[in-house]
């Protein structure tokens, strides 16, 4: 079934994408500017930590929102009101005068972060089904993935050539450029008759339905797991990269090109097999390299120093295992309970953005001192990501 639909896939993907850079943006971009900012502002190491924190939790809670706001007035409303929240919140980041009012706009930049990777995987669901959704889902993380690889790099040469304060005024024009071509091109792929009613009792019933199943828990703590294996890596990257690898701030292209050569292989991968195997051998397929990468990477540092290329070289193995899994276990969830379809990928993405932002606040402080470590967490993520997946089977479908 496909909707009409005036944009070209091609250009429909890459729009979408583009909705899904802005929370990659918002955390790697201002990455390498954490000495910067610790200075300027005169903040503890881990009060510029906090940012980050901050950021990730209110990401976490407000995404909950964001897909049944589009279920009641809309998709493409929600994203371009989310757009506005958040230029005007990186406005006020590059304004902070002291870590305070820098926690309270990296707030108001994760209430709205999330609006376009979650209204856009509803949106992606309204249009297709099958495996052309999977080739879409697939296609739109192939260029979302550069997001990841550009970002830390964009923002260690801002910070080198002018300062903190630019990074966020470049993510206040680059939410300015992305609202003016959505409300150009957006279609709104939800019609009016479709919409749900936005009441207390509904969302309520709604939210319900959804937390209620154990299927759900597992296919979302699936994917949740996976990412949160790699962004123990990425909330590290600071003390991973400058501290255990001796690199600057303008060199965290060593760890980011990695990994994002990894989401985009992986991405490639799942989109040509598409259709021709089904979800569940491309996902046993994904977990056989996450698990791989991250054993191997904690028996090299069990013996041996951390070094380049071997430190970061299992990063794109692990992504690549990751790319894999995820438009499979994401779609499963979102075919669960396709008349609210926008709540669903809410509480998808809340469940996912939970756990990294546990992942950045705890377990990276306590674990990035040692490189080993940082690879034992790796793994055990990708590990009860596993035992999550292979528990789908025993819980009967009728009790979701």
């Amino acid at each position: 079934m496909r909707h009409h639909l005036s944009l070209p896939y091609p250009a429909l993907a890459t729009l979408l994408a583009a909705l899904s850079m802005l929370g990659p943006f918002a955390i790697d971009t201002y990455l390498p500017a954490f000495p910067a900012i610790q200075a300027s502002l005169l903040a503890h190491e881990l009060e510029v930590q906090q940012t980050l924190s901050a950021y990730m939790l209110a990401f976490a809670v407000m995404t909950l929102w964001h897909g049944a706001l589009s279920d009641s007035f809309g998709r493409r409303k929600v994203i371009l009101i989310a757009l506005l929240v958040f230029a005007a919140a990186s406005f006020g980041c590059a304004g902070a005068v002291s870590i305070h009012y820098l926690w309270g706009f990296r707030i108001l930049q994760g209430i709205s972060a999330g609006a376009g990777m979650v209204v856009g995987r509803a949106i992606i669901r309204d249009l297709y089904h099958g495996p052309e959704a999977e080739r879409l889902l697939s296609l739109v993380t192939m260029i979302f993935s550069i997001a990841p690889a550009i970002a830390p790099v964009l923002g260690g040469w801002i910070v080198e050539i002018w300062s903190w304060r630019a990074i966020f005024l470049f993510l206040c024009l680059f939410a300015v450029l992305l609202w003016m071509a959505c409300y150009r091109w957006l279609p709104e792929t939800l019609p009016q008759h479709k919409r749900q009613e936005f009441s207390a009792a509904f969302l309520w019933k709604s939210y319900r339905t959804v937390f209620s199943s154990g299927r759900f828990y597992l296919k979302s703590g699936t994917v949740a797991l996976n990412f949160g294996g790699l962004f123990l890596y990425i909330s590290s990257a600071p003390v991973f990269l400058i501290q255990h690898l001796h690199l600057t701030s303008s060199q965290f292209a060593w760890q980011f090109v990695p990994t994002v050569g990894g989401i985009f292989l992986g991405a490639l991968a799942a989109n040509r097999l598409a259709g021709k195997w089904n979800i569940w051998k491309q996902v046993r397929t994904g977990f056989v390299f996450m698990i791989a990468a991250a054993g191997m990477n904690v028996l090299y540092h069990a013996f041996l120093p951390p070094a380049l290329p071997w430190s970061v070289s299992p990063l794109l193995f692990y992504s690549f295992g990751m790319s894999l899994v995820a438009p499979g276990a994401t779609l499963l969830a979102l075919d669960m309970f396709p008349e609210i379809r926008g709540v669903v990928a809410s509480c998808q993405s809340a469940s996912s953005t939970l756990i990294s932002a546990l992942i950045a606040g705890l377990m990276s402080p306590l674990l990035s001192h040692s490189v080993l470590y940082l690879a034992l967490g790796q793994l055990v993520c990708c590990c009860v990501s596993a035992c999550l997946w292979s528990a789908i089977r025993y819980i009967p479908k009728q009790k979701n």
